[in-house]
């Protein structure tokens, strides 16, 4: 009997020591990559000139006519980055656009490229925390980034006071969108639009370790939880979409990929039932993951056009 209980603690001493060493890997490689920050922002300049050759000449454009601006604050221990676009004529609708990933501000300019070139609107583009131009000390994977870009909102509505507002993400940014969604808006904020969010951290990370390591989620993403909850004050299972989405009261439009592997197709569905209120679906026919637009650009136009009129004018 001592032999068996010596033995079933050592097996259990072994089986924490792996399922934390496990947590402590997945929150290294999936909240603290490598941040290439400033260096890489030439290098997604180019990407994106040669994804979406319109950007070049508008950008261009914009510089030259100084109507790209940066805009620096700081958020706790950290300094913040947006860039800031004012429409060329006077506008009463503005849009805050919110990328992805490991992505920063440049690597949305398509979605502010069709806000402010075709739909005349002003628009503020955040880098989120550790992306970018922007500090941090992770990637908050949109749960923590909400009250960023509600700080953001904010600062937009001071520098047009006079304009309606939208929120628009894609793929972590259009997580990030809807779990704007589910606080208190000012009276200013309109409308939603979310590009292929994920209905939790929890859900997604869990995908993850199932399709790229074979592994069930129990015990090491329960570890992780622990350990990012300890380390940086969230958690993944409080970094709900869909519940904040059950809170949202502003009409909202879903889009995705109906081949979406990486943020899986089925999770719109789970997340526009969830909607009360107003709200629109459009799940676009062979689209991978955040190529929506890039594969359907005048109808991505068109569709966003026609949402959000009846509500920013």
């Amino acid at each position: 009997m001592k032999k068996f209980l010596i033995s079933f603690f050592v097996l259990l001493i072994l089986f924490v020591l792996i399922s934390f060493g496990g947590g402590y890997y997945l929150i290294d490689v999936a909240l603290v990559p490598k941040n290439a920050g400033e260096k890489d922002l030439v290098e997604s300049y180019k990407v994106m000139c040669k994804e979406y050759p319109y950007i070049k000449p508008w950008a261009d454009s914009l510089k030259s006519n100084g109507l790209l601006k940066d805009i620096y604050k700081v958020d706790g221990k950290d300094t913040i980055h947006a860039y800031y676009i004012e429409a060329k004529q006077i506008s009463k609708k503005t849009a805050v656009v919110v990328h992805g990933y490991t992505d920063n501000a440049i690597r949305i300019f398509q979605i502010a490229y069709m806000y402010h070139h075709d739909l005349g609107y002003n628009v503020l583009i955040p880098d989120l925390k550790y992306h970018g131009l922007s500090q941090g000390e992770s990637i908050q994977m949109g749960w923590k980034d909400r009250l960023q870009v509600e700080d953001w909102m904010d600062s937009a509505h001071k520098l047009w006071p006079n304009s309606n507002m939208l929120v628009h993400g894609i793929s972590m940014g259009a997580a990030t969108t809807m779990m704007v969604s589910g606080d208190i808006q000012d009276s200013y904020v309109k409308c939603f639009i979310e590009d292929c969010g994920y209905t939790s951290v929890w859900d997604q990370f869990s995908k993850e370790l199932k399709e790229d390591y074979g592994m069930p989620s129990f015990p090491i993403l329960n570890c992780a939880n622990l350990i990012c909850n300890y380390k940086y004050g969230w958690d993944f299972k409080e970094a709900s979409a869909l519940e904040q989405v059950r809170k949202s009261t502003l009409p909202m439009f879903f889009i995705h990929g109906n081949i979406d592997t990486y943020v899986p197709t089925h999770m719109v569905y789970s997340l526009y039932k969830a909607k009360k209120g107003e709200k629109k679906l459009w799940v676009v026919k062979d689209a991978k993951h955040a190529v929506s637009y890039q594969n359907n650009k005048e109808e991505y136009t068109r569709r966003v056009r026609e949402f959000t009129e009846k509500y920013m004018n």
